[in-house]
């Protein structure tokens, strides 16, 4: 048995009273007279960026122009053509090392708190951590209210990994100084097609 099992068997052991989990079928949770609305502003109040893919506009040219300086892009998806990296194809995690902006797909967005529920859907999930810049395309109809209803719909794939994902990474951990991209992309934009 190793030491968390251990810990943990004892703490167990020491419990006097169980309860019942309570139900929360009851439970609604907030809602928006417009969720989009809601989670635009909520997604750049976390310091994230939305910008809606227009009626035959190309995700490619519009990635260029977001991020004209970048050279290695990361993306599996097809209607990404200028991926110079995929994540399903390079081997290894380190080999996304220096990625300068990925594309990936989120499932539905929370207007409650800006979250995107975005499942595994490459080899090397890394590609949405490890990104300078991470773009999340989005169907602007896939908005939910609160994380009550994102709950009800969080579905895993073959890989068995997913992640809400709400802005660029920042801590102020540190003598309170904001760091952008501490454990992941530094800039988070999402994309609604």
């Amino acid at each position: 048995m190793s030491n968390k099992e251990d810990i943990l068997s004892r703490f167990r052991k020491n419990v006097k009273e169980k309860f019942d989990m309570p139900s929360l079928d009851d439970i609604k949770g907030i809602t928006y007279p417009a969720p989009l609305a809601q989670f635009i502003s909520m997604t750049e109040s976390v310091g994230g960026k939305v910008v809606e893919l227009k009626p035959g506009q190309d995700i490619n040219t519009l990635v260029k122009e977001l991020f004209p300086d970048a050279k290695e892009i990361a993306s599996n998806l097809e209607e990404v053509t200028i991926a110079t990296r995929n994540p399903d194809t390079i081997g290894s995690p380190q080999a996304l090392n220096g990625t300068d902006v990925g594309i990936i797909k989120g499932v539905f967005g929370v207007a409650e708190n800006a979250c995107v529920w975005v499942p595994q859907a490459m080899e090397e999930k890394a590609v949405c951590f490890i990104s300078e810049n991470l773009v999340i395309l989005l169907k602007k109809t896939e908005i939910v209210n609160n994380m009550h209803e994102a709950y009800k719909r969080i579905q895993f794939n073959d890989y068995g990994y997913g992640t809400f994902i709400s802005g660029p990474s920042k801590t102020a951990d540190i003598a309170q100084v904001l760091v952008m991209g501490a454990q992941a992309a530094r800039s988070a934009t999402v994309v609604l097609v």
